[in-house]
């Protein structure tokens, strides 16, 4: 077998799959009931690659790709980097006008989406660079020659576009090292999955997780389960059915979990670890309790790929700390002032981080990429600290730090306090203008079932667990919040409120607003 460590690109890790697992499910589409062996993945792609060749998807052409969680978008991503082209994932909840950015901004050649998607994307095309809305039946049916392989570890194959957490999506673009070395670190060190191990995604394709358990997958041998979307109410029935022995989750999933009614099933599965980022601290040490499981704490972006984990060495002690564990081998960290300088250990600063396989930048966007990168080190925008021994603790977002009365509060702190609340069901803290202060905290509670507003409950409650001065001033009550599609609030929508006042409560003057 070649060894990993001589991968750099996905079409070797895919003929790499099929010689030494050929017979072996690489992939089970749950809702569809299908099964694809390792053997079939290269040779589905295989087919995909010459009809894309016969489109005339040349080395480098740009194609978007609108599908739900079905065979055909893996293998067109694994057939795009067999003919050199690029994959630009398209969310599949976007419309016209999301949408549009995506498409026109990458500058995509040909577009692949399902029946369902092709109407709207017809209605863009005509604005941007696409030629032709294909669905994946009308490409298949397609045929051409198979034509060589221009893949190396540095050629561009994805456009991955940010989640947007703060402002309009960015194109990351992603080089074939990117998964290699994110699959490679995953397959040889903690969590050190292997060919006797069935890895789970729920996450939509678009979105990058789904993506790198497939090259994990491909360079390991394990089979990999993709589930329609994550589901809650049936998630651990499904790890059971399928015999999950690994799977990663992030976002609200964690929480919506331990939500659950209890069931003497909860510890009757085959899962030896999860891997999961932005575990609650203080719920931590219940999800391993309740599923008999230790949960490994885990940092990544889009724009880096898998950074920073928790392994078994340091599980233990750290459980709901706030640890996200120390560099993989192939990370270097630095926690660095406002001028990028490293500060002594143990105080916070800004995350950075270099190393292999990063991105490559934001496509078409120079001055994006400039702000990024600060002398080969990428900014993550997150705060951090490091202990003694290495250990990086995750401290909140920069944009995220509220500066009330001189006074530094983090809205991930304020929001893990909510979630503590039975009536809280989701949760996002931003900051809001205030003359007086400068900043003051607002609170967005989407309540449980059952649940009625109650701001000054609510608040009292906050005051048990944090300073006076983090204790939410504006409550409001929404039904719902945006997401991104990595289950977390998309709070730059939250922010493009003119007042964000109205509608709230004030504690302070102890009525509604306007």
């Amino acid at each position: 077998m070649t060894p990993l460590t001589e991968v750099d690109d996905l079409v070797t890790l895919v003929t790499r799959s099929a010689r030494e697992w050929p017979d072996r499910d690489a992939w089970v589409f749950d809702a569809l009931g299908v099964r694809l062996t390792f053997a079939e993945v290269h040779r589905r792609s295989d087919e995909l690659a010459a009809a894309l060749a016969a489109l005339g998807v040349r080395p480098g052409d740009r194609v978007a790709v609108m599908l739900r969680n079905q065979p055909e978008f893996p293998l067109l991503w694994l057939a795009l980097a067999k003919v050199g082209g690029v994959l630009v994932p398209v969310n599949t909840g976007y419309r016209e006008l999301d949408g549009a950015h995506v498409l026109g901004h990458s500058g995509a050649r040909f577009a692949v989406a399902a029946e369902e998607f092709t109407g709207l994307l017809e209605r863009i095309a005509p604005d941007t660079a696409v030629e032709r809305v294909l669905t994946p039946g009308e490409l298949a049916g397609l045929t051409g020659e198979l034509p060589p392989s221009p893949a190396t570890g540095e050629r561009p194959v994805n456009i991955q576009y940010t989640s947007g957490t703060t402002g309009a999506p960015k194109g990351c673009v992603l080089p074939h090292r990117y998964w290699t070395t994110l699959a490679r670190s995953l397959a040889t060190d903690h969590p050190a999955v292997g060919s006797d191990d069935i890895m789970l995604t729920a996450q939509p394709f678009h979105y990058i997780d789904p993506q790198w358990n497939v090259a994990l997958g491909l360079a390991s041998g394990a089979t990999l389960v993709v589930l329609d979307r994550f589901h809650p109410t049936t998630f651990w029935d499904k790890v059971r059915e399928h015999g999950v022995t690994w799977f990663y989750c992030l976002g609200l999933m964690p929480t919506l979990l331990l939500r659950q009614p209890e069931s003497a099933d909860d510890t009757r599965h085959r899962v030896r670890a999860i891997s999961a980022s932005a575990i609650p601290h203080d719920l931590h040490a219940a999800l391993e309790k309740r599923w008999g499981v230790p949960w490994f704490e885990a940092f990544g972006m889009t724009e880096t790929g898998g950074d920073i984990r928790v392994s078994t060495v340091d599980h233990d002690g750290f459980v709901g700390t706030g640890c996200i564990g120390r560099p993989t081998r192939d990370r270097e960290v630095m926690i660095a002032d406002d001028e990028g300088r490293p500060v002594p250990r143990g105080t916070t600063g800004e995350l950075l981080i270099r190393g292999v396989g990063l991105m490559h930048g934001y496509h078409d966007d120079p001055e994006a990429t400039a702000r990024a990168f600060r002398g080969g080190w990428f900014r993550t925008g997150d705060l951090a600290r490091q202990d003694p021994e290495g250990r990086v603790f995750y401290v909140g977002r920069t944009k995220d730090m509220i500066r009330r009365s001189g006074e530094n509060v983090s809205a991930d702190e304020v929001e893990r306090a909510l979630l503590l609340h039975p009536a809280v069901r989701l949760a996002a803290v931003v900051a809001v203008p205030d003359e007086l202060r400068g900043e003051e905290v607002k609170a967005y509670v989407v309540l449980a079932e059952g649940h009625e507003p109650d701001p000054e409950g609510l608040a009292e409650f906050c005051a048990t667990k944090l300073a006076y001065f983090k204790v939410p001033r504006f409550w409001a009550f929404p039904g719902s919040l945006p997401l991104t599609p990595s289950e977390r609030v998309a709070k730059g929508e939250l922010r493009k409120v003119a007042d964000p006042r109205a509608g709230s409560f004030d504690r302070t003057a102890g009525t509604w607003l306007a």
